[in-house]
């Protein structure tokens, strides 16, 4: 896992954080909240797509003592 990799998903957190206080505020309209929580679950897949690119690249590099079997 790069550093990279942290700071966009770490980037993706803030900003499902950010929306997650504005609709607790109560202030949005209700067509504001509604596109909010579309923006939020969009956000949502970008972060499960972000931590199965990291998974996947993960187990791709070998641990020391693990060989592939024949």
């Amino acid at each position: 896992m790069s550093d990279a990799d942290i700071t966009a998903l770490d980037d993706l957190v803030q900003r499902l954080e950010r929306a997650a206080e504005q609709l607790r505020s109560g202030d949005l309209s209700a067509d504001a909240a509604a596109g909010l929580v579309e923006d939020c679950a969009a956000l949502a897949g970008q972060a499960s797509a972000e931590l199965e690119r990291m998974s996947r690249a993960s187990s791709e590099v070998s641990l020391p003592g693990q060989d592939t079997l024949l």
